[in-house]
């Protein structure tokens, strides 16, 4: 089994499948808005074969992650490091790593390279950097004849509401009608749907031992 390389942002291949593994707090976020920015710039040269096939725009990058609050914190860093890189090659800026992808471009490119980081920077707001779920929910929106699926969905992150729903539909088609005395034994082990609800929960993820209904 091949050993991991450290990474490098400035040299990492842009096209293919690549898998970056990182522990908390060593710049995963940092990373990623270098990688953009260079998605942004495209090739250094013809025959760069680092970068991606062609320069690409916000609209076209696509960036997830798992909350809400982390989306919106991803996009400002990219946004901010976008607008620090079009200074850099504007010659206004000292990053050292950008500095360093600026040396890589020849320099008579430099004032488009400067322009169309700036574009990006605007073009931010548009940009596709969401939650995993966002992103799903939007393309069965966008794609719902290929999909299958309704054009009007509603996203829930948590189901257990919807648990609990259909226990209290269980609990009052089926224990409700029962006698006194056999009400009386089921009340022994759960007294309310809610302590039902608590019990079958930890059983979901044996779901599947059950076989088709």
């Amino acid at each position: 089994m091949s050993q991991p390389t450290p990474l490098n942002p400035l040299t990492l291949p842009l096209h293919g499948s690549r898998l970056i593994e990182a522990s908390a707090g060593t710049g995963k976020t940092f990373t990623i808005a270098l990688l953009y920015v260079r998605l942004v710039l495209g090739g250094q040269h013809s025959e760069d074969n680092t970068a991606f096939v062609r320069p690409l725009t916000p609209p076209e990058i696509l960036v997830v992650t798992f909350t809400n609050a982390a989306t919106q914190e991803l996009r400002e860093r990219i946004r901010h490091r976008l607008v620090e890189a079009a200074a850099v090659f504007r010659h206004q800026g000292e990053d050292s790593l950008l500095l360093a992808l600026r040396s890589q471009y020849p320099e008579a490119t430099w004032p488009a390279c400067a322009r169309r980081l700036e574009l990006a920077a605007e073009w931010m707001d548009e940009a596709a950097v969401s939650t995993i779920h966002s992103w799903c929910y939007r393309m069965l929106r966008e794609h719902a004849f290929d999909s299958g699926s309704l054009f009007s969905l509603n996203l829930e992150n948590d189901q257990q509401e919807l648990e609990q729903e259909v226990v209290r539909d269980y609990w009052r088609t089926f224990y409700y009608p029962l006698d006194a005395e056999a009400l009386g034994s089921i009340t022994g082990y759960w007294k309310s749907p809610d302590q039902l609800h608590g019990q079958v929960r930890k059983l979901l993820a044996e779901r599947e031992a059950l076989g088709s209904p």
